[in-house]
Formats: structure tokens, sequence, C-alpha cells
């Protein structure tokens, strides 16, 4: 019998180790998101903020969630936060559930799911409307199993007395209050009298309730505080998957938990949770890379930014903005920025979610861009319904300072410093080129789009403009849309500006391009390197060879892409759609 026990207590502890390294391990990969969770988390100091999340039921835990994911702002920090509610849990439901030994293992599962629920958000992160997220759910369950530890440790003769107490906390715990009176009823199984009182209690709350929340659906009023996540459009019922199961977890558990003591329990256990939390955790390099990218964007650190882009084959849109505004800064865009692509893949996103740039960056991509008034009314669009979170609080205070508006600059940083994390935060100097691009055209709100393209349309206007700055981006995006109108004034202005530089790489490849296929052009002649022109000629006789019929152009851009990637003709045959357009080209070469 002592071996046997032994065996259960090592087979126990090394299951318990097995999930901790796993956990630590999530943790770790998902320190980006994280950060980017409470750079996009709403928690606004004062009686408003409060008084609007307390008029809803589970409001309360809304609010210490939207307080503790400010802890994100260091990552680690508030990754111990959560491993330390997390162990509460397990020791808490451990007591709760009256788990023993192997049995104890169970509690892994809760832990899994809330692990879970914090890993496969994805592209949500940036349109979620759910305040608190991140730590609402942990701090709720962990009340409500204090709750059902309370109450089990009780005389059973004050059991009904709990069951009245959890209908009225139900503006507090909302789902979990539920969740508490049926575990309760489950772990003592109630007299008959005692389940008429709660069929009739509840009954009565369920109408209390949906009269004193009228302005919530009947379904929000019943589940209240269980994430669903919905917009007009898009819908991601998957994500609610780790609350289901949470929720059934915990009901089976009184029901089941004395009967799975036997030594193999917590293996199966953690071997459950593992492979639940990895099947459904959102994995993907492009969107950690591009939280990288804009929290670096954010500081002006461009090399790091260019570092990113130097390490990833596959930039989305996104990143591909922030990489040429990075250049534009560091220098050498019509140099290296073809080399790094320009051809942007779609967000992987395995569910019906629209995000686009939009979403992530536009506001910091209009802003160093110079265009403030564009970027201001998108941080208030995306700032209604996501939250005035740190990074709309810390762009509007960017933009404010641009437009030297110092009430604003003062109204918005005082905001900010009621956060733990920027007491003294201040908005960063407006850089020079920042400055250069303001007085270049009239910054008007047009209000018509936002879309990529909008953005590569209205640069590649600024072919008129006296600034260098602004007459290398004109020629740069009129590259982009791949316009021959725009692009020979464009050049004529850049040439103009930039007499005494010497003729970049990939302008010159728009050149000989543009001068050997769009002859109905009033040319002007440059002079061009010869192996440039060489290359040139190269990269044709390839295409005529491999533009064979049945291949599609998808397939002879990639076949080309080792030799002619890092060059502006191959981005014009084969890749300028991605860049601003969610469409495949693959169409087939003709005979």
């Amino acid at each position: 019998m002592n071996n046997k026990s032994k065996a259960s207590g090592t087979i126990l502890c090394v299951s318990l180790l097995a999930f901790i390294v796993f956990v630590v391990y999530l943790l770790y990969i998902n320190q980006e998101v994280f950060y980017a969770a409470h750079d996009r988390s709403e928690f606004i100091f004062g009686a408003p903020f409060f008084h609007t999340l307390m008029s809803k039921p589970f409001g309360l835990m809304q609010y210490v969630g939207a307080w503790l994911t400010q802890l994100f702002a260091e990552p680690v920090l508030g990754s111990v936060v959560l491993v330390v509610i997390w162990t509460l849990i397990f020791y808490v439901g451990t007591k709760a559930f009256k788990l023993q030994g192997s049995a104890s293992a169970l509690m892994l599962l809760p832990v899994a799911c809330l692990l879970t629920s914090v890993t496969d958000l994805g592209y949500w992160i940036y349109v979620s409307t759910i305040r608190g997220y991140w730590f609402s759910q942990s701090v709720g369950y962990l009340i409500m199993l204090l709750l059902l530890w309370a109450g089990r440790s009780t005389p059973r003769k004050w059991h009904l007395v709990w069951y009245l107490f959890g209908v009225c906390i139900y503006p507090v715990l909302g789902w979990f209050a539920l969740l508490f009176v049926i575990c309760l009823a489950l772990t003592e199984k109630p007299t008959w009298r005692e389940f008429l009182g709660l069929v009739l209690l509840l009954f009565t709350a369920s109408i209390w309730h949906t009269q004193f929340y009228s302005n919530l659906r009947a379904d929000d009023v019943v589940l209240a505080g269980f994430p669903r996540f919905e917009t007009p459009s898009d819908s991601s019922p998957h994500l609610s998957i780790p609350f289901w199961v949470l929720g059934a977890v915990s009901v089976l558990m009184p029901v089941c938990g004395r009967y799975l003591v036997k030594a193999f329990v917590p293996i199966i256990c953690v071997v459950a949770g593992i492979a639940f939390t990895w099947s459904l955790m959102f994995q993907d390099k492009n969107y950690v890379d591009e939280m990288r990218m804009v929290r670096y964007a954010e500081n002006d650190n461009w090399k790091e930014v260019l570092a990113i882009a130097e390490d990833n084959k596959t930039p989305t849109s996104t990143m591909v903005f922030l990489k040429n505004i990075a250049l534009m800064n560091e220098g050498g865009l019509f140099e290296r920025s073809f080399k790094l692509r320009n051809d942007a893949v779609n967000i992987n996103n395995p569910d019906t979610l629209h995000v686009t740039l939009l979403d992530i960056a536009s506001p910091l991509v209009y802003y160093n861009y110079g265009m403030m008034n564009e970027a201001i009314r998108l941080n208030f669009e995306n700032a209604i319904q996501a939250g005035f979170s740190p990074f709309y609080l810390k762009m509007l205070s960017r933009c404010a300072l641009a437009v030297g508006d110092k009430k604003l600059v003062e109204r918005y940083t005082t905001i900010l410093h009621h956060s733990p994390f920027y007491g003294d935060w201040q908005p960063s100097p407006v850089t020079a080129k920042i400055k250069e691009l303001q007085k270049c055209y009239p910054d008007e709100i047009t209000g018509v789009e936002n879309s990529d393209s909008y953005i590569v349309n209205g640069i590649s206007l600024w072919y008129e403009s006296n600034s260098k700055v602004a007459s290398e981006q004109a020629l740069f995006y009129a590259m982009i849309r791949c316009d021959s109108r725009r692009f020979w004034p464009a050049l004529r202005n850049y040439v103009k500006l930039h007499l005494e530089e010497q003729f970049p790489l990939h302008a010159m490849e728009a050149y000989i391009l543009y001068i050997d296929k769009a002859p109905e052009e009033k040319r002007m002649m440059l002079p061009v390197e010869q192996s440039v022109y060489e290359r040139y000629k190269r990269f044709w006789a390839t295409l005529e060879n491999k533009a064979k019929p049945g291949m599609t152009i998808e397939k002879v851009g990639e076949e080309m892409r080792e030799e002619f990637g890092d060059t502006y003709w191959w981005y014009n045959i084969f890749g300028r759609k991605p860049i601003y357009v969610n469409a495949g080209i693959g169409h087939e070469v003709a005979s």
C-alpha cells in the first residue's frame, strides 16, 4: 500500500511539474501578446469609467480585470500575477470540491481552460470590447471557488442561505454566481424540498434580474460576463469554448471527482489540458511580429522595426507600411525596400473576423506621414469602439503635440499618468521629417476611405511638393501603385530636388521598366548602370522562358522570386496587388 501511495504521489508531482513547465512556456512565448493586451485595453481612472462598468452585471470583475491588465505593461509581472491566481484556483478548488490525492489533478483542467482563454484570442485583441477580459474570468472563478469552499464548510441547514446569497451576488459575479449555485447543489445533493426551493428561487431571480437589467438581452442577463466574441459583421463562437468547458468541468467535478482517484488520473489530466490548450491557442509568427513592430514604432525605434522586417519573409500589409516608414526615417527606402518585400500576405485569421491595417496601426501610419487630422479621426473612431487604451491615448497625445495643442496634450497625458506604468510619460518630440510632411499639403479630413490603398493613392499625389521627403514618398508610392502616369511627374520632381545625389537602385529599376514599357509617356533621359540594365534583360528573358501555357502568374512569380524577388520588376509583375487588395492573382498565362 505504501508503495502504491508513493507511486501515486510521484506521478502526481511529475504531472504537476510537466503542466507547470507547459504553462511557463506558453506565457513566455506570449509576452509580446500580453504587452499588446495592456496597450489595447481600457482602464480610465475615475468615477465615470467605474460607474459605467458597475451599471451591468459582472461589472466589478471587469473593473478589477481592467486594472490588473495594466500590469501587462511589464509582461513578466502580469504573467506572475496570472500564475498566482491560477495557483490559488488549484489550491482552493481542491478544497472546494474535496479532491484528494490523484483526484486533485482534476483542477488542472479549469486552469488549462483559463490559460487557453488568454492565448487563443488572436486578432480579436484589436477589436474586442470586453473590458478586463485577461483577468476578470480568472478572478471571478477564484471567488466562486472561495464561496463554494465556504458554503461546503458550513452546516447543511445554512445551504438555503448560501443559495440566496448566490442569487444576490449575481450583479458582482455574473455567470459565476449561477455556476456557484449549481456546484453547491450538486456537491451536497439537496432534498426535494430544497430542490423545489432552489428552482423557485432561480425562477424568481431570473425574472427580477431581467427586469432590473432591462437594457440587456435575456441571454446576456442569464450568462452575464460570459465572454462572447461578436460584432455586427463578425462572430467567433470557438473563442467561447474554453468557458463552456470550464463550466462543464466545474459541474462534473462534484459528481465524478470522488471516483477519479486512480494513479493514472494526473497523467490523463495533464495530457488533456495540454492538448486542449495547444489545439485552440493562436499561433502565428506574423501576429507577434506585427505587435513587436508596432511597439517599436510607437517609440520611434526604427532600427528594431527594420531588424524584424529583415527577419520576416512573409510580411503583412501593416508590417510593409511600418518597414517603409522605418526606411524613410533611417534612409535607404530606394535601396532596400523591395529587397525586404512589398508584396504583403493576407492576415492568418482562422475565423470570419476581418482585421486590417485600420485596426492594427493606421493612426500610427498616418501620424508618421504627417497626416494629423486623419490620425486623430481614426484614433477617436477606433477608441470609441475598443476603448481609450494606452495606445490611443499615447497617439492622441503625439498628434496634439504635432498640431501645437498643449491643452490637449496635458489632458491625454493626465489620464495616462494615473496608470502605475505611465506616471512620467510624455510624448516624444515631433521629428523633423513629420514636421516637413505636415507643411507639404493641406491636411484635410476626407472621411471617405480608410483602406491601405487610400494611403498609397494619397501619398502618390504629392509629386508637386518642394519637400525632399515628400518627393521621395510620392515617387515611391507611385511605384507601389505601378502607375506610370504618376511615376513620371514624381520622378521629375524627385530628380529636380535631388540633383546632387546618386540615382537610387529601385528608382532606376522602375525608370528602366517604364521607359521600356510605357512609350506613350513623355520620357526623360537619365543615366543607368549597365549591370542593372543587363539584369533587367535577364528578367524578361527568364519570364518569357517560364511563362508557358497552363502556368499561373503566382507559380511563375514564385519560381522567379529567388533570383529577382529583390527587384522592382518582380514586384510590378507579380507582387503589386496584395499590399492593398485582399485577393489572389492566379491568372493563367495565355498561350
